[in-house]
């Protein structure tokens, strides 16, 4: 029966991992596209039928050609550091619950790699390592401008994880639970968090751009004043791990997202649904599992619509200055956060007081 179980999660874990590979590979197809929707161009349209392949002619170009590690970097932690960014990022989706459970064979397999109740922390715990990866290979390069771009990214890290830590408090204080899972049950059918914690989302999000390292706060790769960046001196494959762990942590972000906020896998008129397929189909397994794969769909149509945000933001809004960066999380973000967590602390006690 546990041999059985594993090679199910051994599958979905393979599923989810290969989707979450060949998303964050279109994700560069897409964001050409919408640049050049947004900025009155053609886009990506040589390589395939309306330039489909063009993510496959990328990684191609990436991957023939030639490596080249500066003369005076240090070797092994130029390599090691493309690789952890890119390692941090394929862990990140372990505990994301994409959908309910689907019954095969008699048996119950929860659409989730792994769930710990302690989920939210260990997605966090997960996503602050990520800053090693860049910090690693900005000091490995040996280049005043790399390193520069690897502080920056430590610095920025920092202090928007700590706004980010203080949004994610109101959630759990309202929720009782650090289980992914327990948080998206306890949004069912149209119940979502969003409604409670619009500033905690608000909040959550813009830490999220300065995470992920994404305009208007991709300060660690400025082109205009660190040339590139922690990846200035990056070439071949390791400079495309870097770029791919970067879109990576993109559909994770977006999918913490869905799943805290935005009622993850639950969608309006959930139950009521499955009660008249039930009865429509005769057959109570059946209609949990129509249901359940539609709640996948409406997962990922989610993801989806965050990953385009956060493209539609890079083409619309100008960089920050570093001051601007700074004074923004320390000042402004983490100040409104504790302010949130006060107000979500003072309305549980009301109603506990009330009802």
């Amino acid at each position: 029966m546990e041999s059985v179980d594993l090679i199910y999660k051994a599958i979905y874990i393979l599923v989810i991992f290969g989707i979450t590979l060949l998303i964050a590979t279109y994700s560069t197809y897409f964001e050409r596209k919408i640049a050049a929707f947004i900025q009155d161009r053609v886009g990506p349209n040589r390589a395939g039928p309306f330039g489909l392949l063009q993510p496959l002619a990328d990684a191609g170009k990436l991957f023939f050609k030639e490596e080249f590690i500066p003369a005076k970097a240090n070797k092994a932690l130029f390599i090691l550091g493309p690789g952890i960014a890119m390692l941090v990022a394929g862990m990140s989706s372990a505990v994301i619950p994409f959908g309910e459970q689907l019954i095969v064979d008699g048996r119950e397999i929860w659409l989730q790699a792994i769930e710990v109740n302690i989920g939210v922390l260990y997605v966090f715990g997960i996503v602050s390592l990520g800053v090693y990866g860049l910090m690693i290979g900005g000091w490995a390069s040996n280049n005043k401008f790399s390193l520069l771009g690897a502080i920056r990214a430590a610095s920025q890290n920092i202090s928007y994880e700590l706004a980010m830590g203080l949004s994610l408090i109101a959630v759990i204080m309202m929720t009782g639970s650090l289980s992914l899972r327990e948080i998206a049950e306890q949004q069912q059918g149209f119940n979502w968090n969003i409604w409670y914690q619009p500033l905690g989302f608000i909040l959550f999000l813009v830490c999220a751009f300065a995470e992920t390292n994404r305009t208007p706060f991709d300060l660690p790769e400025s082109e205009a004043e660190l040339i590139g960046g922690y990846h200035t001196e990056y070439g071949s494959m390791k400079l495309g791990m870097y770029l791919f762990a970067e879109y990576i942590n993109i559909f994770v972000v977006s999918a913490v997202m869905a799943t805290l906020y935005f009622g993850a896998y639950n969608f309006p008129f959930m139950v009521e649904l499955e009660a008249w397929l039930a009865d429509a189909t005769d057959s109570a397994v059946t209609a949990n599992n129509i249901v359940s794969l539609l709640g996948v769909a409406v997962m990922f149509a989610k993801i989806f619509m965050f990953i385009f945000f956060f493209m539609w933001v890079r083409w619309t809004l100008p960089r920050f200055r570093y001051d601007q960066l700074m004074k923004l999380g320390w000042q402004i973000l983490i100040p409104l956060a504790i302010l949130n967590v006060v107000l979500t602390g003072g309305a549980i006690l009301l109603k506990d007081i009330l009802f």
